[in-house]
């Protein structure tokens, strides 16, 4: 597909909420039913976050389409829309009748998805009056897309890095600190929460969830900071739903529909963002479309986990969210795409997931990498580690269609692309990457520290900043 100027006037107006068509979802219903001031199930002393009540009301609100502030779609329009390729010369060398088509997030100045919801979050923080955010981050793309974000509206940033991340990316931790950030190894000795994890295990790789509870905690200790995270939440994935507008957009100008959308999942705010709108387009004309999530074996929470209620960080001291989790105690495998090392699925997606209208599958970390080492050869572009589940996944549908001697159109998210995660394509070029697998017997052990709940009590709701 020949390349075209980027329309600017095509960026979206507004975000799309799936809510506004989960009208029939039970879990969506009890997602609504979330309120400020309602129950908040915490340890002793734990602390609930704080979000602005106009995100909040965002994450809660029944309306199909929510405006993008004008000024944070002005910013979007220095880089959006981005691109919709087709993937002509990975079909031939795969001799598939199936078209390949991906939305590439990595055209962002960040080089991921991540800054649709880091200057939407730094626009309403700032109009809440918060100086400083605090965040954790797993390979580093929504900490630099934070980092940035803050640094647009004169807002202090602190990131807590994944331990193993931080050691495997170094130049990511740069490129946060060239946008003014403070980067901090987690577990980290700061934090009553990072002491914790290290006496638990003094060699741990770090995992998401600790480096969200050192975050929060670092948040709840001074007046001005506020605890900022980049999947997972209602409004992270809300904000992310630019991505599957304009694919929808620009698929249409092309005379095309997809059989089947698919996108990596940690928490899922890069497939929510492209798959979401999808569905909504299958729910207001009865298109058929299959909504795929992709997901390491070293942390299957959609293939192997439990939907249930737990904590979002390590400590327990956040509200708990009912979701397919692997336990919040859980501790990935070190593999290289730590952005998919959390423990949990977003509310929304394991909702979806509960009720059949998303499917999942889980990959080894050889098979991503021989599929991402293919993209690059045939397409010219490096896939992070992250994506390159993705693109393992509609390779796989390819060469499905192949079998089955018909055409289907396939369309994936390119989250970002991998020029900081070189190292890990070394490694597997040279024979040293290994396969690593969350094992059955871990699993299980993680899941029998599930907090126990009465089902009839009202979800998690955060206090909101007025």
């Amino acid at each position: 597909m020949p390349e075209e100027p980027a329309d600017h006037d095509a960026v979206p107006t507004h975000w799309y909420n799936v809510l506004s068509d989960l009208a029939d979802v039970e879990d969506a219903a009890r997602l609504r039913r979330a309120r400020p001031d309602s129950h908040v199930h915490r340890p002793t002393g734990g602390i609930a976050p704080q979000i602005p009540l106009s995100m909040y009301r965002q994450s809660v609100g029944d309306d199909r389409f929510v405006p993008i502030p004008a000024e944070v779609r002005e910013t979007y329009r220095r880089w959006r829309p981005t691109p919709l390729r087709r993937a002509r010369r990975l079909e031939r060398f795969l001799g598939t009748p199936a078209r390949i088509y991906y939305k590439y997030e990595g055209a962002s100045p960040t080089g991921s998805h991540k800054l649709n919801t880091a200057l939407a979050q730094a626009h309403y923080y700032k109009q809440a009056g918060i100086t400083h955010l605090t965040t954790g981050t797993g390979a580093g793309q929504w900490g630099s897309a934070l980092a940035l974000a803050c640094q647009s509206y004169g807002i202090q940033c602190t990131v807590y890095m994944v331990r193993c991340s931080y050691e495997q990316k170094p130049y990511r931790r740069v490129l946060m600190e060239l946008a003014g950030a403070e980067v901090i190894a987690s577990p980290s000795t700061t934090t009553e929460a990072g002491r914790a994890a290290v006496r638990r295990d003094p060699d741990t790789d770090g995992s998401l969830s600790i480096a969200n509870a050192e975050a929060f905690e670092h948040a709840s200790t001074t007046a001005g900071r506020g605890f900022s995270v980049g999947s997972g939440e209602n409004h992270v994935l809300l904000h992310q739903t630019v991505i599957g507008q304009e694919a929808l957009t620009q698929l249409g100008a092309l005379g095309e529909f997809p059989d089947v959308v698919i996108g990596s999942v940690g928490a899922g705010s890069n497939f929510s963002g492209l798959a979401f709108p999808f569905h909504g387009e299958r729910v207001r004309t009865g298109r058929d479309v299959r909504l795929l999530a992709v997901e390491p074996e070293a942390c299957p929470k959609l293939t192997k986990g439990h939907y249930a209620w737990d904590y979002n960080d390590f400590t327990g001291i956040t509200p708990m969210t009912k979701m397919y989790t692997l336990g919040h105690l859980f501790v990935s495998p070190g593999i290289h795409a730590g952005g998919l090392r959390y423990h949990g699925a977003a509310p929304l997606v394991s909702a979806m997931r509960h009720q059949g209208l998303i499917d999942a599958v889980a990959y080894p970390q050889g098979a991503v990498f021989e599929a991402g080492t293919a993209f690059a050869e045939h397409e010219w572009i490096v896939p992070a580690p992250e994506s390159a589940h993705a693109v393992r996944a509609a390779i796989d549908e390819a060469l499905d269609a192949k079998e089955q001697r018909r055409e289907r159109v396939v369309l994936f998210n390119l989250s970002g692309h991998g020029l900081l995660d070189l190292s890990a394509y070394d490694q597997h070029l040279s024979g040293r990457m290994h396969d690593m697998a969350a094992t059955d017997e871990q699993i299980a052990r993680s899941l029998t520290v599930l907090p126990r709940i009465d089902e009839e009590r009202p979800a998690h709701a955060h206090r909101a900043h007025g």
